[in-house]
């Protein structure tokens, strides 16, 4: 599973990250997200860790205080929206296939060549 931990204190590393979230089960990876030109932490990050592992860490540090800032932590939503997202464009261009004609093929390729 992968969790987002937000309102990560901008000392941490990615190595005091997977240490916190290890007491909870196996961490797979834990990724501090950085600015590119000043290497800076933004503040957030995600760990990906076996899925009771990660419901207890979620549980367990959800608000916990690291370096005087509590953690937000939930499971990340990037990653699940994407897979079901694909899941659903695929299903809808295929009914927008099969409803559609020959001709209405024809007027669609002479309005893009028209653009």
């Amino acid at each position: 599973m992968d969790i987002y931990v937000g309102n990560i204190p901008w000392k941490v590393s990615d190595d005091d990250l997977k240490e916190l979230f290890s007491q909870y089960g196996d961490v797979e990876s834990a990724k501090i997200i950085k600015y590119r030109d000043s290497n800076r932490s933004k503040g957030f990050g995600f760990v990906e860790m076996d899925d009771d592992g990660a419901e207890k860490a979620i549980e367990a540090l959800e608000g916990f205080e690291m370096e005087g800032r509590p953690l937000k932590v939930n499971q990340s939503k990037g990653k699940a929206s994407e897979d079901s997202e694909t899941s659903e464009d695929s299903e809808t261009s295929e009914d927008s296939e099969d409803s559609e004609t020959s001709e209405d093929s024809e007027d669609s390729e002479d309005s893009e060549d028209s653009e």
